[in-house]
């Protein structure tokens, strides 16, 4: 996964056809991601549908799978965006929109082999310096998360230990629970 040198502006780089997988624009680079892989997929997918089960029917949020969020100076697409309702930009006809130009209110990010964790971090900071009011970092690897909240230190959570979600959602889960939906054969 290398960067593509360019002279494009965020303007260019969003009319530009979309890519599988797709890239992402940071200071000024076209940034790949990688393709997921099984327990990165297994994950997001997971994440996605827990949040949405408590969530969409009574209106509170909604988590987005590679949702393309254009704000500031970048483009990206975190692996899970979660969106509050009343942030959610529905067109006249009360439909999702194409485009995303805001952060979302929770990002999550999940490790995959083939990326570097500062630039995956980095996206996630400054998702909450534009905004959002949480960030988690997965290692399925470490079966870590790292968990991000403005203004505040990074605080490493691991085995029973529960993880933070926003205020709106009600869901109480521990990283051995979320690293738990990776055993799906037995």
């Amino acid at each position: 996964m290398s960067a593509t040198t360019t002279s494009v502006t965020l303007e260019e780089f969003l009319k530009l056809p979309e890519t599988k997988p797709a890239s992402e624009y940071i200071n000024g680079e076209i940034i790949p991601k990688p393709m997921p892989k099984g327990r990165h997929s297994r994950l997001q997918g997971k994440l996605c549908a827990v949040v949405n089960e408590l969530t969409e029917n009574q209106k509170i949020a909604y988590a987005f799978p590679e949702l393309r969020c254009s704000f500031g100076e970048r483009s990206i697409v975190p692996d899970v965006a979660v969106f509050v309702w009343e942030r959610i930009p529905f067109t006249v006809d009360n439909e999702i929109p194409d485009n995303f130009d805001l952060p979302p209110d929770w990002t999550i990010e999940i490790l995959s082999p083939e990326q570097k964790p500062n630039k995956v971090i980095g996206n996630i900071l400054y998702c909450l310096k534009y905004g959002s009011r949480l960030g988690w970092f997965l290692d399925p690897d470490d079966l870590s998360i790292l968990v991000f909240l403005p203004e505040q230190q990074p605080v490493l959570l691991q085995g029973d230990d529960f993880l933070p979600v926003l205020s709106e959602i009600e869901l109480a889960v521990t990283v051995n629970q979320v690293f738990g939906w990776l055993k799906m054969g037995s």
